[in-house]
């Protein structure tokens, strides 16, 4: 398949957008959802900020404090043996699984460009944490546009969890607030862009603490606020390239063969790759065909190295005729953007 990375990859780094917090500094602009908006093309960014630490040996951990709406900052000793600083994105009490806190703090920031390779950056967060289910930060926005209004829908991070809220915008100026749509633990939806037999329909990655896997499910809605009939969709595959986890990524595609949904799959030593799944026009809880493949991989430098590298990750695509035109996070760290022909794309998928 013929892939087109654009020359001015990475187009968003760390090093263009100035933090928003004093003494703060960014370590990732990334994982951007994606809109067209009155001749624009807008990212909008997923801005993670840390605090600096002077001293080496101290991991700082910023938290957004609902009753001051100010950050508190947390240190932690690299020696101490209760934690685990294994991971760079998190701090894990010693043999524990579940994380304790974050080492950055993400919101939500707006770039604007004319021809979807050089940005602006917008000054402020366009979305910051808001209440006591974001006190770790929001991430990963996807925008669903529904008769003028886009829909922005970011995974909340909180000591209770990881779930789903969602806001709207008509002007991407001022926003209407709708809650957690999606309970902990939950992440990676998708909003389809028109309602199929009357219904809203969406994508999901619960992620089950017993027995289940982190895998995507479908569910339905009258109003885009209350979700249910939930059914199982797809899948890991043993071997594979999505083995470990996978989850939705770019807001669903139509086209004449069904609903195009890029999604990101996982491996077990933590390589993020996009593939493709298509669903039926009329009943997007029936797959007709998957990726045995990726279809992108991190290949390339800014792909393989960074904050946590070998991911790519995307929340957002543009489509243009046979081009689709994918955004996504590069090793957790900067965006960048890859053509692939929506024919090509089709063609590569394997009938299940």
């Amino acid at each position: 398949m013929h892939l087109y990375r654009y020359e001015e990859n990475p187009l968003i780094t760390p090093n263009d957008v100035p933090p928003y917090h004093d003494g703060f500094e960014v370590i990732g602009a990334f994982n951007a959802g994606v809109a067209k908006f009155q001749g624009e093309v807008l990212l909008l960014l997923r801005v993670a900020e840390r605090p600096v630490a002077d001293d080496p040996n101290v991991v700082k951990a910023p938290v957004w404090n609902p009753r001051t709406g100010k950050v508190d900052v947390y240190e932690f000793c690299k020696d101490d043996p209760r934690y685990d600083f294994s991971d760079p994105r998190v701090i894990k009490e010693a043999g524990a699984e579940r994380f304790l806190y974050l080492t950055s703090l993400s919101y939500l920031r707006l770039a604007r460009s004319q021809d979807g390779r050089r940005f602006t950056i917008d000054e402020r967060p366009f979305i910051y944490p808001s209440n006591e289910l974001e006190t770790f930060g929001v991430e990963d926005p996807r925008i669903t546009c529904i008769d003028g209004t886009y829909y922005i829908y970011f995974s909340a991070v909180s000591p209770k969890g990881v779930g789903e809220a969602m806001v709207s915008t008509t002007d991407f100026r001022t926003v209407v607030h709708h809650g957690m749509i999606f309970a902990p633990e939950n992440k990676d939806v998708l909003i389809f862009p028109e309602k199929i037999n009357g219904k809203y329909y969406a994508l999901h990655r619960p992620v089950p603490r017993s027995n289940g896997r982190p895998e995507v499910w479908i569910a339905e809605s009258d109003n885009l606020r209350y979700w249910g009939n939930h059914r199982f969709l797809f899948g890991l595959r043993e071997g594979k390239w999505d083995s470990a986890r996978i989850g939705g990524g770019a807001v669903p595609i139509k086209t004449e063969h069904g609903w195009l949904e890029l999604y990101h799959g996982a491996s077990e030593d933590h390589r993020y790759c996009m593939g493709a799944v298509l669903l039926d026009l009329n009943d997007p809880s029936n797959v007709l065909a998957r990726s045995e493949r990726p279809l992108v991989e991190p290949e390339a430098d800014y792909e393989v190295n960074g904050f946590f590298g070998r991911v790519v990750f995307s929340c957002g695509a543009l489509v243009e005729g046979d081009v689709v035109k994918m955004y996504y996070g590069a090793a957790d760290t900067s965006m960048a953007c890859v053509e692939l022909k929506l024919g090509e794309i089709l063609d590569s998928l394997v009938k299940v």
